[in-house]
């Protein structure tokens, strides 16, 4: 059976009551779109864990600040579609903009604390952005399950946060970075890059795995270690916004007695923005 497609919220729901009437289980994949294997990871994982799956290809636009790329943001509608067609996604949702946000509208979800941090000190505003487009989509789908990549970490903790503070009956099924041959995460963003600086972005991963083999080793001085591999990440020819050694519960600074860990880190490189992280547990001795 071909993909269905369907660009409004009426027409969406329509289609989720047949399923419903039906006993059918339901996840969604929200995307921006421009879909690499990455992405389509995600569909075949929520495939195998429901009867009828939805992706939604939405560019946007209250998570780009002012100077982001909004308008330059990759988009592939038509090679998109024929991805999903090809691994038997059920159903895609395609709205506009003006179907998605009323023209007065006024109301916008933040999770404090968690939308200040990290990505959020130099992307003002992109988390309310991505806080409040999820809970609409959330809303408009309604579903059982929701999957998200693990490469932006900060994102996957805060829709956690946001589901579990607002009670939204939805399970969040996180799935593990897709990357390239060389460790670099995909990203849609991947194809800004230069012939050189494609040779250059996967010593972002590097760097996080020789931070965690480090803490693994018995590193106890988070603080030099961050500065170590930010000037590490200089020289490779990144220049790096943040390098963190995190609590996975709240991405707070890690103090020696947290066990279970993640290591955010961001860089641009030309024009293109990297993120990256690796998360893992010490086993205290």
């Amino acid at each position: 059976m071909s993909l269905s497609t369907v660009t409004t919220i009426q027409a969406l729901r329509d289609m989720l009551k047949q399923w419903r009437k039906a006993g059918n289980s339901v996840a969604f994949v929200p995307t921006m779109g421009n879909l690499h294997d990455g992405h389509l990871q995600l569909v075949k994982k929520a495939k195998e864990c429901a009867d009828k799956v939805v992706v939604s290809l939405f560019v946007n636009p209250t998570q780009f600040g002012v100077g982001e790329d909004f308008n330059h943001y990759p988009r592939t509608e038509s090679e998109d579609t024929k991805k999903l067609d090809a691994i038997g996604t059920d159903l895609l949702f395609l709205p506009s903009v003006s179907e998605i946000y009323s023209e007065n509208h006024r109301t916008s979800v933040s999770v404090s604390g968690l939308s200040n941090l990290h990505c959020g000190k130099t992307r003002v505003g992109h988390f309310d952005g991505v806080a409040t487009i999820v809970c609409k989509l959330f809303n408009i789908v309604q579903p059982d399950l929701a999957y998200f990549g693990e490469k932006d970490f900060q994102q996957l903790t805060l829709i956690r946060t946001l589901v579990r503070d607002l009670n939204i009956p939805v399970e969040i099924c996180g799935i593990e970075t897709a990357r390239e041959a060389d460790g670099l995460a995909m990203s849609s963003r991947n194809g800004y890059l230069s012939a050189e600086e494609r040779l250059v972005a996967p010593a972002l991963y590097r760097s996080l795995c020789q931070a965690r083999d480090s803490i693994l080793a018995g590193e106890q001085n988070y603080p030099a270690l961050e500065k170590k591999l930010i000037l590490s990440l200089r020289e490779a020819g990144l220049q790096p916004e943040y390098f963190s050694v995190c609590r996975q519960s709240d991405l707070m600074p890690a103090g020696l007695d947290d066990i279970d860990l993640v290591i955010l880190a961001a860089a641009r490189l030309g024009k293109t923005r990297l993120i990256d992280n690796v998360y893992f547990s010490k086993v205290l001795l």
